[in-house]
C-alpha cells in the first residue's frame, strides 16, 4: 500500500514540468545579466556608481516605506475595525475595503491626476499607491483574525494582560505570517509599478528602464537599472522569509474554536466611521466622480470606435493567458504542495523574482531573445502570452496550491488500491477537489492581463490593440474624456472576476 502513496502526482515527470516552467521564467534573468555585463565589469561598475543610480534607488527605497508602512496601519486597522469590533455593517465595510481591487492602480492616477492636474512626486505616489494596494494587507489580515481562537487571549488576560498588550503580544504574532504577505505584495508591486509613477512624475527603476529604451534603446543601461531592481527583488523576498521565521500558531487538542467577542466601539463609533468613509471615498470615490465627470463631458464618445475591438483583443488574450498559465502552474503547486523540499523552494522563488520585474523589463528581454533566436515568434501573440505567464503564474501557483489541501495523498492511494490507475485517479479524485483553485486561479490572472500594460504595450502585434493601451494611449495624450470609456471598461471586466477571487481570501495573498 505505502507505494501507491500519491507518487503519480509528484513523481518525476512532474518535477521536470516544474522545471521547465521555471527556466521558461528563468530566462529574462538571464538575458538582463548578459545585457547589463555586456560591455564588461568595468563598464557595469561604472553604470551602477552613476548618482542617477543612486537617486532612482533612494526614490524607489522611499516610496516602498512609504506606501508599504501606510498599508500594514491601515491594513491592520481596518481589519481589526471590522473583524474584532461592534462596528455596524461589517459586512458591508468589508465589501467597500476590497473593492479598490477592482480599479487598475494606473487608472486610479489618471483620475486624481485629471481632478487635480499639479499632482505629483513621492506624496502623490505614495497616496494613489497606498489607496490601490491596501487590500493586498487588508484582506489576508481580516480572514487570519476571523480564525483566531478566542482562549489565546483568554489566557493572556487571565496572566495579567491589559486589551492593548495581549493585542500586541498575542493576536499580532499570529498576523505576522499574513501581514508580510501582504507587505511582501504590496512591495513587489511597487518595484514593478509603471503607469502610476509615470503619470505623477515620480522617477523609479521602472520609469527610468523605460525612458533609456525608448530615449536610445540602450540594452546595457538599461539591463543595468533591471539588475538593480532584480537584486531589490530578491532583497524582498529574502527579508520576508527571515522575518516570517518558523514559528507556528496552531491549536493542537480536540474542542470547538471559540469565536473573540466584539470590542465594543462606545464613543469611539463616530471617529471609526468617520475614518473608514473618508478611506473608501478617497480609494473608490475619486475614481467613480473622476470617470462620471469624464464620461458626461461629451469631449468625447461614450462608446468609441475602438472600445469594442479592444474589450475583444483584451478577452482573448486574457483568456488564452489565464489557461496556460494555471497549466503551467499546475506542476509547480503539485511540487510545492506534495513534495517540499530545496528543489521546489529554488524553483519557486524564481519565478517570484522573474514575476516581480517590470513588465517592460520581462517585455524587452524576450524581444532580444524572438530576435537572435526565436524569429518566427517576434511581433506574435504567443510571445506576449509567454510574458504573461511568466509574469503572473506565481498567481495561479499559489492559488491552486491552496487547493491542495483538500485533496490529501490518502485520497489517491485508496482510488489507487480500489483498481483506479494513476490518470483516472486524477481526473476522478483530485481534479474535482482542486478545481476552485485552478478557476481561482485563471480569474487572477485573467484580471492581471486584461489590466497589463507595458509588456503589452512592446510586445502586442501591430494592430492589436487592448483596453489598457488604449486607456494609456488617451491619458498620456492628456485627452482624459476619451480615455474614460476605456477605463470603465476595465473596470466592469475586473469587478465580477474579483469578486469571485474575494469569495477565497487566501487566493488574494499571491
Amino acid at each position: 500500500m505505502r507505494t501507491l502513496q500519491a507518487r503519480p502526482l509528484a513523481g518525476p515527470s512532474v518535477a521536470a514540468a516544474a522545471l521547465v516552467v521555471a527556466t521558461v521564467c528563468v530566462l529574462p534573468l538571464l538575458v538582463i545579466g548578459a545585457q547589463a555585463t555586456g560591455q564588461g565589469w568595468g563598464a557595469t561598475r561604472a553604470q551602477l556608481l552613476r548618482p542617477r543610480v543612486a537617486e532612482l534607488l533612494g526614490n524607489t527605497l522611499a516610496l516602498v516605506g512609504v506606501t508599504v508602512t501606510a498599508c500594514v496601519v491601515l491594513g491592520v486597522t481596518a481589519a481589526w475595525l471590522v473583524e474584532r469590533t461592534t462596528l455596524p455593517g461589517a459586512s458591508v465595510w468589508r465589501v467597500l475595503l476590497v473593492a479598490p481591487l477592482a480599479v487598475p492602480a494606473f487608472v486610479n492616477a489618471y483620475a486624481w491626476v485629471s481632478l487635480r492636474p499639479g499632482m505629483d512626486g513621492l506624496g502623490a505616489a505614495a497616496l494613489v499607491t497606498t489607496l490601490s494596494y491596501l487590500p493586498f494587507v487588508f484582506v489576508p489580515c481580516s480572514a487570519a483574525l476571523r480564525g483566531l481562537d478566542q482562549s489565546w487571549e483568554d489566557t493572556a488576560r487571565s496572566l495579567g494582560l491589559g486589551r492593548w498588550r495581549t493585542f500586541w503580544r498575542v493576536v499580532l504574532p499570529q498576523l505576522r505570517p499574513a501581514l508580510l504577505g501582504g507587505a511582501l505584495l504590496v512591495a513587489l508591486h511597487l518595484l514593478a509599478e509603471f503607469g502610476v509613477l509615470a503619470m505623477l512624475r515620480y522617477p523609479t527603476f521602472t520609469t527610468a528602464i523605460l525612458e533609456q529604451y525608448e530615449a536610445a534603446f540602450d540594452l546595457s543601461a538599461g539591463g543595468v537599472l533591471a539588475l538593480v531592481l532584480m537584486g531589490l527583488c530578491a532583497t524582498f523576498l529574502g527579508l520576508e522569509y527571515l522575518l516570517r521565521g518558523r514559528r507556528r500558531h496552531t491549536r493542537l487538542g480536540s474542542g470547538v474554536v471559540r469565536r473573540p467577542e466584539p470590542v465594543p466601539l462606545g464613543r469611539w463609533l463616530p471617529v471609526v466611521l468617520a475614518g473608514l468613509t473618508g478611506l473608501v471615498l478617497l480609494a473608490l470615490g475619486v475614481p467613480l466622480a473622476s470617470l462620471t465627470r469624464w464620461l458626461g463631458s461629451g469631449g468625447a464618445p461614450l462608446l468609441p470606435p475602438e472600445l469594442i475591438r479592444s474589450l475583444a483583443s483584451t478577452g482573448a488574450l486574457a483568456v488564452a493567458a489565464g489557461a496556460v498559465t494555471v497549466v503551467a502552474a499546475f506542476p509547480l503547486a503539485v511540487l510545492l504542495e506534495r513534495r517540499r523540499g530545496v528543489l521546489a523552494t529554488a524553483l519557486e522563488r524564481v519565478t517570484y523574482v522573474s514575476s516581480a520585474l517590470p513588465g517592460v523589463v520581462i517585455a524587452l528581454a524576450l524581444v532580444t531573445l524572438a530576435i537572435r533566436w526565436l524569429g518566427p515568434l517576434y511581433q506574435s501573440s504567443v510571445l506576449l502570452v509567454v510574458a504573461y505567464v511568466i509574469l503572473f503564474v506565481p498567481r495561479a501557483t499559489v492559488s491552486i496550491r491552496a487547493a491542495f489541501g483538500a485533496a490529501p495523498p490518502s485520497l489517491v492511494e485508496a482510488a489507487r488500491a480500489l483498481g483506479s490507475s494513476p490518470l483516472r485517479a486524477l481526473r476522478r479524485v483530485v481534479l474535482p477537489l482542486v478545481l476552485p483553485g485552478v478557476l481561482g486561479g485563471f480569474a487572477l490572472v485573467f484580471i492581471a492581463t486584461s489590466t497589463e500594460l507595458t509588456a503589452t504595450l512592446l510586445l502586442a502585434p501591430t494592430g492589436t490593440t487592448t483596453l489598457a493601451t488604449a486607456f494609456w494611449s488617451a491619458s498620456d495624450a492628456l485627452d482624459y474624456a476619451l480615455a474614460a470609456p476605456y477605463a470603465l471598461a476595465m473596470i466592469v471586466l475586473s469587478a465580477p472576476l474579483t469578486w469571485f477571487v474575494l469569495r477565497r481570501p487566501e487566493e488574494v495573498n499571491t
